[in-house]
């Protein structure tokens, strides 16, 4: 499963993006799909997340009330949905997918998924 991600760009601060996470090959709608981002010289930190079973979300606190992660089957696509952009949202974020077999309390762990996108840039000017 190679995963592409897209949406970013540069905006001011309170501006809104969205990303996107499609799969080039298979669906993405039987897997439990992720955004993490990371600054240079950070770790990687988890976003938000959306259960492939029930279609439970989860969103860090950094981000709760401002990203929401939403899926659409039809189109095998999962979004990251970011509103009220700060300066300190900027990062490149990633999209990653999982077996099928991710456990709810395991969704906010990058070691739970197995696929991974090659990111997009977000930049969020003050």
């Amino acid at each position: 499963v190679q995963l592409q991600a897209s949406g970013g760009g540069l905006v001011q601060a309170g501006d809104s993006l969205r990303l996107s996470c499609t799969a080039s090959a298979g669906t993405l709608s039987s897997r439990t799909v992720g955004w993490f981002r990371q600054v240079p010289g950070k770790e990687r930190e988890f976003v938000a997340a959306i259960r492939s079973r029930g279609g439970t979300k989860i969103h860090a606190d950094s981000v709760k009330g401002r990203f929401a992660i939403s899926r659409d089957a039809a189109k095998s696509t999962v979004y990251l949905q970011m509103d009220s952009l700060k300066p300190e949202d900027t990062a490149v974020y990633y999209c990653a997918a999982d077996r099928g077999t991710i456990i709810l309390s395991a969704m906010r762990f990058q070691t739970s998924y197995d696929y991974w996108g090659q990111g997009t840039q977000v930049t969020v000017s003050s």
